[in-house]
């Protein structure tokens, strides 16, 4: 399967050995035990251990997230499921952690809780590999790459060569690039952590999350860690989540192509301020990327004047609904420091960018900008 190409590993990820008469894909296994006689030694015995479907859609993550090497994978209920798993399951009272302080929304909590259990945290922005200066003594390092919502890009190799030095373990948020996009176990990291409700299911109907690793103690580990908590993903979510797998490439293609049409069409207009997007020449973030992405994601982001002005746009748009989340088919769009806790300014909009026809979305956003700056 490492030599093969991108479409053709999504498509046939995972699937189980043909069988006559049995279904390419088998269907979610719903059970909460299974027959069970003797010792406790087969592969499936209680349902918030093990489930057959779980086994199909991990074993395709992991065909994707490092084709041609063996990996463990661990999928979870939703993608903080799957941070909390890594980040709670290692760090110990007196450790050092270092996160990234322009990430995603709910890290913050994540640092609260951390604290409580008495581990340092240390923070610092994504750019410029701002993390490197606060590594000293740390157990773990925390990356979002490309970062969530600023779409600032840090360079994954340097970060994991000074972190092993150190004897400090990595994980990599790939939300945003999914593994068609990067592959942080290839660059050598030791996680690779994603919410799978964005891009890799792609049609906003699935809530899960995955961490996948190289080393099976560190995948055991975070494995155990959801036996504990119990944050298991429903047999249904994880069946629809392989099923949608198969056309990965394809809404990845479409998205990253339409995204940069985006960007190039939005920094023609005076109005907008702040583009990003780490695909464009002429990004801060481009000559990173270009080195460690293969795909540069489907999330621009730009800023419009103020916060009225930011709510117009949105309201005028027809096809990209006033939505959270990102990597879903159907573009969406909003204004993030509607949210809170993104040091963002008010005017900050989030463009998810779906599969449309450009030409379609572009005009449409265009139309939008038009209506909401004008001065009449």
């Amino acid at each position: 399967m490492d030599t093969m190409g991108d479409g053709t590993r999504a498509v046939r990820a995972g699937l189980p050995d043909p069988e006559q008469y049995e279904p390419t894909l088998p269907g979610p296994v719903l059970a909460a035990h299974f027959h069970l006689s003797g010792a406790p030694t087969g592969p499936y015995t209680y349902g918030r251990d093990t489930n057959p479907t779980w086994t199909h859609l991990e074993r395709a993550i992991g065909e994707l997230e490092a084709p041609g090497n063996p990996v463990e994978t661990v999928v979870f209920a939703s993608g903080m499921a799957a941070i909390s798993a890594v980040l709670l399951s290692r760090a110990r009272t007196g450790d050092v952690v270092v996160l990234p302080d322009d990430g995603y929304q709910l890290l913050p909590l994540v640092r609260e809780q951390l604290e409580a259990y008495g581990v340092e945290v240390r923070t610092a922005p994504t750019g410029g590999d701002a993390q490197l200066a606060a590594l000293r003594g740390a157990a773990l390092l925390w990356i979002e790459t490309p970062s969530n919502p600023g779409l600032d890009v840090c360079d994954v190799r340097r970060l994991v060569e000074a972190a092993h030095a150190a004897g400090t373990l990595v994980a990599v948020d790939n939300t945003l690039a999914t593994p068609l996009g990067q592959r942080p176990l290839e660059l050598g990291a030791d996680f690779s952590v994603a919410s799978d409700t964005k891009g890799m299911t792609g049609h906003g109907d699935v809530l899960l999350g995955h961490v996948t690793c190289r080393d099976p103690g560190l995948a055991a580990g975070v494995r155990r860690w959801r036996k504990v908590v119990g944050a298991i993903p429903g047999p249904m979510e994880a069946w629809l989540a392989h099923r949608s797998l198969a056309t990965l490439e394809l809404r990845i293609d479409r998205q990253c192509a339409n995204a940069l049409e985006l960007a190039h069409a939005l920094a023609g207009r005076r109005e907008v301020t702040g583009l990003r997007y780490p695909g464009l020449p002429g990004d801060p973030s481009y000559p990173v990327a270009v080195r460690q992405m293969r795909r540069f994601g489907s999330v621009v982001s730009f800023v419009l004047p103020d916060w009225e002005r930011a709510e117009r746009f949105l309201a005028e748009l027809r096809l990209a609904d006033d939505a959270t989340s990102f990597g879903g088919v159907r573009s969406t769009a909003e204004r993030r420091a509607r949210w809170g806790g993104d040091a963002v300014p008010e005017g900050f909009i989030r463009f998810s960018v779906g599969a449309e026809n450009a030409e379609d979305l572009v005009a449409d956003v265009e139309r939008a900008l038009d209506a909401a700056l004008s001065t009449d």
